[in-house]
């Protein structure tokens, strides 16, 4: 189903504003390309086709088919941190649930394999990329600042690590088993070793 953005962009003025519309066409479209074909076979042309719109029109947006896709995968960069503060447990399990919700999305499982070894390859483009969850990680290290001071967590966690064993717990259950539903029972488990440890 093509966008509805045809003859929306066909000529633009140098610093004009960006047309949302134009935004939304392309990301949908992107989407959708990515559950129907998949990443490997995701060209621009193919967006801006479906979008009703041109490449030139893309690549003023987004400078490669990795970034387009992570935005359309990831089109923000939820922090799972709504809840008030004072509970480390909950906040370590609202992140997993987040985070297992956003990568079980069938766009996202499409674009996964291709971004990250897209990504790997290129410094700059991760780089940039990494530049979207900025204030994901300012909110985590502001929500362990504050469980520090309650004396929640040990001073040196870093946000940081957190973040990636939360998104790489997450991955590799899913590369591991990827027929399996990650269900409450898997996020429970998994926050509970995140808080609590292994060791006795």
């Amino acid at each position: 189903m093509k966008a509805d953005a045809s003859s929306l962009d066909k000529t633009v003025v140098p610093g004009r504003p960006r047309d949302p519309r134009i935004d939304a066409a392309i990301l949908r479209a992107t989407a959708e390309l990515l559950v129907e074909i998949g990443y490997p076979n995701l060209t621009l042309a193919a967006v801006a086709e479906r979008a009703g719109t041109t490449k030139t029109a893309l690549y003023r947006r987004w400078s490669s088919k990795a970034e387009l896709v992570h935005e359309a995968a990831f089109p923000t960069a939820p922090t799972a941190l709504t809840t008030p503060a004072g509970d480390i447990s909950a906040d370590v399990r609202a992140m997993l649930s987040a985070t297992r919700d956003v990568f079980t999305s069938p766009v996202v499982r499409a674009a996964l394999p291709g971004l990250i070894a897209d990504m790997s390859a290129d410094a700059a483009l991760n780089a940039r990329v990494m530049s979207r969850f900025t204030e994901l990680f300012a909110a985590v290290r502001d929500r362990l600042t504050e469980a520090v001071h309650c004396r929640e967590v040990h001073a040196d966690v870093d946000p940081e690590r957190l973040i990636e064993l939360i998104g790489g717990a997450t991955m590799m259950r899913l590369l591991l088993r990827p027929d399996d539903v990650l269900d409450e029972s898997w996020v429970d488990q998994t926050a509970a070793i995140l808080v609590h440890g292994v060791a006795l």
